[in-house]
């Protein structure tokens, strides 16, 4: 299909839309663009879901119906919570088995299996991990009976169905697939649907990226420089998510209404940090697929929930949006699980968003209460330098043997690989996994108590995750529960990936916990947060504990009626454990806080369509900071001056067609470039990013006047730095008011002298932008928008991004030019110091009114199918990409109402 070149794709009528997408298709291919000897129209239509008439599913104790809407999305009605989930891992595998099963090699290190020896590197490094052996653990020794239970129900029905399917009738891409090699798809474990919350809390996993950074930077800046490029979070200006509260010293019990007098945790780094050689983590790290997005500043999500106080229903209202990379299909699967009768046997009337692979729902509601997430951001990882040899490494003043294991990685184009992987007590040395990572800690400085460095350090990785838990027994938990005691005992066994969740209820409560398994570090040399890496060697940098469930922060009934998290700080700076250093800044937040302040103020009330307009708010921090002294600025070129002018009396908004929203992003992205970018180390700067530089240690030999070398960029675009998120307004808002300041200087070069102030810098960069948009958008600026620079791309994670071009151009849909922006509340994030493409976005989005579960609204990202072409693989995009959101009918009468398609599915 062609892309769409200047907004949403047009709708049409969904049952024609999808016979003649299928025809097009196969008349493209059996003219010869590619494998038309192989495809037919019974081939692209063969994976299509069965919705109508009826099924068997074997193991059923009783009929069960399969209820979809216009949009495809099932409602399932069963008479016990065996055949429920039996039923909904038959459905979600009619839908998206191809997206499980990739899932599953992933969180199993195994996808060279399915992809050949391209994957044998990342595959190496999941074993390394060991996600799936820690799910087995967990499946074995840690989850109730229960939970046991409807795993292995849901794995009954997902196997039921691949019994009657294979090849092209499971989906499109395996017919792909059989082009390369025979794979067929195994049986489905209840493993691997645990296994799905450790890659889950691998995407979430706090600030290791950023610990990472800190280390490469030192090649470049001194401590003070980067300390300056990691400021203090900006408490008196954006709340954190708990308003006061503290710790009782003798209990340690959390109380959110107490006054904080705890002595607050001041640790800074143990180590001065790592030279350059880390960046092979960061590449290996960058190499492993990243299901919900790429680690960094832009993971997050927004929530919030009004009390019936300040809202229109007098009950409350509840908001999520998580942010995460746009893919196709849409990580989220939306779905009801009900019981026809709620008891003993029929415990679940729940509705909600899924992943496909996971019995439950996620987020959503139950008949009592609601509940969203946003990542917690905690620091739960650790890496630690640990001093080897062929027998061992050191920890204190002993020589310690490794736990090793052999791991065989099977190809699907070549030879079995056979790794070893070493563990320390810290966990698996993730530097085996790359050549380059042997010297690792060569340059290391770590004080005059640490080992001869020899040929230097290895990295281990301690990871709150690598323990076995019981976080799918709180999924469970959460869908049942009737009240705030039972949504605070559910999420004390949420242990990872750490999240922020929030509660509402049909009686009217509102409430917040932060759960999660969070460690309590040694103290180290006096000085050890978790922001640099560690002596492994040293028993006082070790983990002592978790900090107690009942000393994590929490909040109930708030005097001022509404609850904010958007990853920016949990409590205030008096609480008494370390949750981590790298919180997010807070501007979306705030914003959220604002708007929220602005409705209820003189006794205003917040109805269900503000909640859905919060969420479209696309407002600029960073714009009304900085555009004050942009339009300053006297600039004699007519032709940079024509562009400047777009910023006045701009209202700081990013609308898809704002020619201002492009211009001020642009100028944004060349003042980080040219203040800070173009001063990273290679490690940091983007692939493909070549500058002429002064050299840094081990960067490489210097040209014949020993001054300057030519050295070209390494990170992966989307985690490149500058990214341009809130940490960056927080870093130019510090140095603003310092025209002089040493970052708004830049060096000369060869027929151009540098900038020597913040002034001429932005009109540097000013200039700099209007050239950059009349390459990309035209010379006119009437008709530049900010939609056709910022533009989203649906790409199939697997043949869509790897796969040949016309298999990419099957299975991938886009362009939407789409409006909103990184730290924006409207989250289409985009990463500064590679360009404009959108690489975060809302992935769904839900209100949901207490008052009436049936007034309740969502979108998501795709749609229900994982199927190209069938209707409903993209079919909710376009109302997505306008803010809309889409009927949740929950009551047995509003889905019967809203029903297109009944399956029956009987014994």
């Amino acid at each position: 299909m062609p892309a769409n070149k200047s907004g949403p794709v047009p709708r049409k009528k969904k049952g024609r839309r999808g016979r003649l997408v299928a025809i097009t298709v196969v008349l493209l291919l059996v003219a010869g663009i590619g494998f038309g000897a192989f495809w037919g129209v019974s081939t692209v239509r063969a994976s299509f879901p069965q919705s109508t008439g009826s099924l068997k599913l074997p193991g059923l104790t009783n009929p069960v119906d399969v209820v979809r809407d216009g949009n495809g999305i099932p409602q399932i009605y069963a008479d016990t919570d065996e055949d429920l989930f039996r039923a909904q891992g038959y459905v979600q595998a009619q839908d998206r088995f191809w997206e499980m099963d990739v899932r599953r090699h992933m969180t199993s290190g195994r996808l060279s299996e399915m992809f050949g020896k391209s994957e044998v590197k990342a595959d190496s490094f999941l074993r390394t991990l060991g996600w799936h052996d820690v799910a087995q653990k967990e499946y074995d020794t840690k989850l109730s009976p229960s939970t046991k239970k409807y795993l292995q129900s849901y794995s009954a029905g997902v196997n039921a169905y691949l019994k009657d399917h294979e090849g092209s009738a499971v989906s499109l891409e395996y017919a792909a697939l059989d082009f390369q090699n025979d794979y067929k798809p195994q049986k489905w474990t209840p493993v691997d649907s645990v296994a799905w919350l450790k890659a889950m809390a691998w995407d979430l996993r706090g600030n290791m990226q950023e610990e990472i950074d800190r280390s490469l930077m030192t090649s470049r800046f001194t401590p003070e420089q980067i300390s300056q490029l990691y400021p203090a979070y900006p408490y008196k200006r954006n709340k954190p998510i708990v308003e006061g509260g503290a710790v009782d010293p003798a209990t340690k019990k959390f109380s959110p209404k107490a006054s904080a007098n705890a002595t607050p945790a001041t640790p800074a780094g143990a180590t001065a940090g790592l030279q350059s050689q880390l960046s092979s983590l960061s590449k290996t790290l960058d190499k492993v697929p990243a299901l919900l997005g790429p680690n960094g500043n832009g993971i997050g999500s927004n929530s919030w929930v009004v009390s019936g106080a300040h809202t229109t229903t007098g009950k409350p209202l509840l908001a999520n949006d998580p942010h995460l990379a746009p893919q196709m299909p849409s990580l989220w699967y939306q779905m009801g699980l009900h019981c026809r009768n709620t008891g003993p046997k029929c415990n679940y009337d729940v509705s909600g968003f899924t992943f496909s692979g996971m019995p439950g729902v996620v987020i959503g509601h139950n008949q009592d209460i609601s509940w969203g997430m946003t990542n917690l951001g905690a620091d739960v990882t650790d890496l630690y330098l640990e001093k080897v040899n062929a027998d061992g490494y050191l920890f204190d003043n002993k020589q310690q043997p490794f736990i090793t294991r052999k791991e065989t990685i099977k190809v699907a184009d070549g030879e079995s690989r056979e790794i070893t992987v070493r563990s320390t007590r810290n966990g698996p040395i993730v530097s085996d996994r790359d050549g380059e990572l042997a010297n690792v800690g060569k340059d290391a400085p770590v004080g005059n108590a640490a080992p001869d460095r020899g040929d230097g350090y290895a990295v281990s990785l301690r990871w709150t995750a690598l323990d076995p838990g019981k976080s799918m027994d709180a999924v469970f938990a959460l869908d049942r529960a009737k009240d705030w005691n039972g949504f605070r005992k559910a999420a004390a066994d949420f242990e990872v990936p750490s999240q922020n969740l929030i509660y509402a209820d049909t009686k009217g409560n509102i409430g917040y916990q932060a759960p999660g398994r969070i460690p309590v570090r040694g103290k180290g040399d006096g000085h050890f947060d978790g922001t640099l890496p560690a002596p492994g060697w040293d028993p006082r940098y070790q983990w002592s504990r978790y900090i107690p469930q009942k000393a994590l922060p929490y909040e109930y009934n708030p005097q001022r009626g509404y609850i904010v998290t958007a990853n920016q700080a949990v409590t205030d700076e008096k609480y008494p454990y370390l949750l981590t250093k790298d919180w997010g800044y807070g501007s979306r937040s705030q914003r959220i806080n604002d708007l929220i302040e602005s409705k209820i103020k003189d006794g205003g009330k917040v109805s269900t369509d503000d909640m859905q307009a919060f969420q479209k708010d696309n407002s600029s921090e960073i714009a009304r900071l900085l555009t004050p002294y942009l339009t300053k600025i006297d600039i004699k070129d007519k032709y940079v001056r024509d562009a400047q002018q777009l910023l006045e009396g701009w209202d700081f908004t990013q609308e898809p067609d704002s020619a201002a929203a492009a211009y001020f992003n642009a100028v944004w992205r060349n003042t980080l470039k040219l203040a800070f970018g173009n001063k990273m180390p290679k490690e940091l700067r983007p692939e493909g990013q070549c500058l002429t530089v002064r050299p840094a240690d081990g960067t490489g030999p210097a040209d014949e006047n020993d001054k300057y070398i030519r050295e070209c960029g390494e990170r992966a675009g989307d985690t490149a730095q500058p990214d341009g998120g809130d940490r960056w307004y927080e870093v130019v808002r510090g140095i603003l008011d310092d025209p002089n300041n040493p970052w708004w200087k830049t060096e000369d070069r060869p027929g151009r002298p540098g900038d020597k102030n913040r002034d001429q810098l932005l009109a540097h960069a000013m200039a700099d932008a209007r050239y950059e948009l009349t390459s990309k958008l035209g010379k006119n600026i009437d008709n530049w928008s900010w939609g056709r620079l910022h533009q989203m791309f649906l790409k199939n994670q697997t043949l869509g991004t790897d796969g040949p071009g016309m298999l990419q151009g099957l299975f991938n849909r886009g362009p939407w030019n789409v409006g909103g922006g990184e730290a924006a509340v409207d989250a289409t994030g985009w990463n500064a110091a590679s360009g404009y493409k959108v690489t975060w976005v809302p992935s769904m989005r839900m209100v949901v009114n207490l008052a009436d579960l049936d007034k309740s609204r969502w979108i998501n990202l795709t749609g229900a199918s994982g199927h190209a072409y069938d209707a409903h693989y993209y079919d909710q995009t376009d109302k997505w990409a306008k803010g809309d959101l889409l009927p949740w009918a929950y009551s047995h009468d509003a889905v019967k109402k809203a029903g297109k398609d009944t399956l029956t599915l009987s014994p």
